[in-house]
C-alpha cells in the first residue's frame, strides 16, 4: 500500500521539479543582446570584406570596442556639467559639490 504512494510522490517531485528547473532559464539582458547583434554586425562586415587572420581578428577588436553613437540623456548631463566643471578649473571638494548641483539641476 505504502509503494504505490510512493511512487506517486516521487513521480510528482520529478515533474515539478523539471517544471522549475524550465522556469529558471534566464532571458538575456538588453545589454547582452544589444553585444550579440554587434558581434553579428561586425562579424558579418568582416566576412563582406574578405579579412581573415590578424586582419580580421583586428578588425573585429576595433568593430566592438566601437563606441555607439547615442548617449543616454544621463551620459549627456555628465559630458556638459564635466565640461562646466573643467571650464571652471574646479578641484577636490569645489568640484563635488558642483557636479551634484549641476547634476541635479540639469534633471
Amino acid at each position: 500500500m505504502r509503494l504505490p504512494i510512493l511512487l506517486s510522490l516521487l513521480a510528482t517531485l520529478f515533474v515539478g521539479g523539471n517544471a522549475l528547473a524550465a522556469e529558471a532559464v534566464k532571458q538575456p539582458s538588453a545589454a547582452q543582446t544589444a553585444q550579440r547583434q554587434k558581434m553579428t554586425d561586425c562579424n558579418q562586415q568582416a566576412t563582406t570584406q574578405s579579412l581573415k587572420g590578424d586582419e580580421r581578428k583586428t578588425f573585429m577588436s576595433h568593430c566592438l570596442k566601437a563606441e555607439t553613437k547615442s548617449m543616454t540623456p544621463q551620459q549627456n548631463k555628465m559630458k556638459t556639467c564635466n565640461a562646466d566643471a573643467a571650464k571652471k578649473d574646479l578641484k577636490g571638494d569645489a568640484r563635488k559639490t558642483f557636479m551634484s548641483t549641476c547634476l541635479k539641476k540639469a534633471a
